[in-house]
């Protein structure tokens, strides 16, 4: 047994509390509407337009929780649970949707390193598990020298992935905050109705911290057999 699994524990344990909590909270506020009784579609058009926005589309897309924003074609995308629903769950994502737009409109940073990480990363994320089990597996015996290159090419693909979870993590926290500041700013929420889709925001962002620890783990795991070869 590979005892260096063990360092995965935590991280799998609060992945999975992270989905269990997304899905809770969003299904709970999910079936209480706001006092406005604007649906997320209608929420993302106001946000928009009062953050000086008029280049990006609205769509709706199939799924739950595919709720996205493509910088690439600028459009807020969002899921048949958020675009035509009136609850406090369905306007605090809209709205944070919308916060990626925001960033994206005035070339914030943390997106602005995200987005040139993409390419690099789509690559990364194919190539770096080929290459680390393999470079396990021919890391000892005739071929170690080999073995040991791809190794470490696969770390080296690998930790690009795992700055593109760091990196992400700033995105989140900001676009929510963005999304709440906006829905105060324009009475789309009271005072009261805003800690609920702040709640669902949260859950959702606890589930980027858990990718996080994950990657930084799997990682730290890769050096330390690495190293033993």
């Amino acid at each position: 047994m590979d005892i260096t699994l063990l360092l995965l524990l935590p991280a799998l344990l609060l992945s999975l509390y992270a989905q269990y909590k997304v899905k809770s909270t969003f299904s709970k506020f999910s079936q209480v509407s706001s006092q406005r009784g604007m649906t997320g579609a209608e929420v993302a058009a106001q946000l928009l337009a009062a953050s000086g926005i008029r280049d990006v589309s609205i769509e709706a897309v199939p799924g739950q929780l595919t709720d996205h924003y493509d910088p690439r074609d600028k459009t807020v995308r969002l899921s048949e649970a958020v675009y035509n629903n009136r609850s406090l769950a369905a306007v605090g994502v809209a709205a944070h949707e919308v916060g990626h737009a925001v960033q994206h409109n005035i070339d914030y940073t943390p997106l602005a390193m995200r987005s040139g990480l993409f390419p690099v990363v789509n690559i990364g994320s194919r190539l770096s598990w080929p290459l680390l089990m393999i470079g396990l597996f021919m890391s000892t015996g005739e071929a170690a020298g080999f073995g040991t290159w791809l190794l470490y090419a696969g770390i080296m693909l690998f930790s690009f992935v795992v700055l593109f979870q760091i990196v992400t993590l700033p995105v989140e926290f900001n676009a929510s905050k963005r999304a709440i500041t906006l829905l105060k700013d324009q009475n789309i929420l009271t005072a009261s109705e805003a800690n609920p889709a702040k709640s669902v925001l949260d859950a959702a962002a606890l589930t980027y911290v858990a990718a996080a620890i994950m990657s930084l783990l799997n990682l730290l795991r890769f050096l330390i057999l690495a190293r033993r070869r």
